[in-house]
């Protein structure tokens, strides 16, 4: 046989050799059946497995998973039982507090506290503990504090009253007093009356300091006047020079408050408006040395007498 005819036939058998084994694929028959091989290439035996991944299920294939346990969730076992757990714990927390609030006495009233009196020269402790009405041993929770507070403002002398809880076993009643503002003649004497007409008291002689408020005949009908406010209210309006010069008040409505001065000098300065531009003018008209003053229309102010 000539010599490039047999190298040329020995490349044929060479190239049908590689084809064969090529078309045979890998002599593991379970290798084509584990797929294709992943991005590390590597295959595991239920598929592929990536860089750092577990392997896939084992087991034969066609083969069901464990069936998961009616109502639990994924990663528990005994879930009704766990809700039944915390449903009781709940329950029964719920009970103690309520027997520790209610029924024990470990949270009841011990004591009470009166705080706000001025060591019984209006109201005494005694009595705001009357009018209150809280029992010892109440139970704390049940103590009505809205109630207490209106039953301590029922006393004439009490102007406002404040009821809290000091757990684990006190109450605090915290008073505000009236404070006289005004002095009303009487028959026997004169009635102390507070800046919302409130009669706090009555004594025989009238308070220094305190002015008197003329043209009242019942002192019993001022509470809640406005009128009454207005006129406490100008007085605390006044310059002190002008303040410590007035001896009496009289207030037909909230808008005529008129003032008597030492010296037989009457001012009448209106209603609440305008106190500094009514003192400015006061003080300018005074100058004049008139006997009254009108500044009810302040810029209008007008001297007579």
């Amino acid at each position: 046989m000539p010599e490039g005819d047999a190298s040329g036939g020995a490349r044929a058998a060479e190239a049908a050799r590689g084809s064969g084994a090529a078309a045979r694929g890998p002599a593991d028959p379970g290798a084509a059946a584990d797929g294709p091989a992943g991005p590390s290439g590597l295959s595991g035996p239920g598929g592929p497995v990536g860089p750092g991944g577990p392997p896939g299920p084992t087991g034969p294939p066609g083969a069901a998973a464990p069936a998961a346990l009616p109502g639990a969730r994924p990663g528990q076992s005994g879930g009704p039982w766990k809700a039944a757990f915390f449903a009781v714990a709940a329950v029964a927390i719920v009970a103690a507090a309520a027997w520790a609030l209610l029924g024990s006495s470990v949270l009841v009233v011990r004591s009470v506290t009166v705080t706000g009196t001025a060591g019984g020269a209006a109201v005494t402790r005694a009595e705001v503990l009357r009018a209150a009405g809280v029992a010892l041993g109440t139970p704390l929770v049940r103590v009505n504090t809205a109630a207490v507070a209106r039953r301590v403002e029922s006393i004439t002398q009490v102007q406002s009253a404040q009821v809290t809880r000091d757990w684990p076993d006190s109450v605090v009643i915290a008073i505000r007093e009236r404070t006289p503002a005004l002095a009303v003649a009487t028959a026997g004497g004169f009635a102390l009356v507070d800046r919302f007409g409130v009669m706090v008291s009555e004594v025989a002689a009238r308070p220094p300091g305190l002015v008197l408020l003329a043209g009242v005949a019942n002192p019993a009908a001022l509470r809640g006047s406005p009128a009454v406010r207005a006129a406490v209210t100008v007085l605390g309006q006044l310059p002190p020079q002008i303040r410590d010069r007035v001896l009496a008040v009289s207030a037909p409505s909230a808008e005529t408050v008129t003032l008597d001065l030492r010296g037989g000098v009457t001012v009448l300065w209106g209603g609440t408006d305008r106190p500094a531009a009514k003192a400015a003018e006061l003080a300018i008209l005074m100058r004049t040395r008139a006997s009254s003053y009108d500044l009810s229309n302040p810029g209008t102010a007008v001297a007579g007498g």
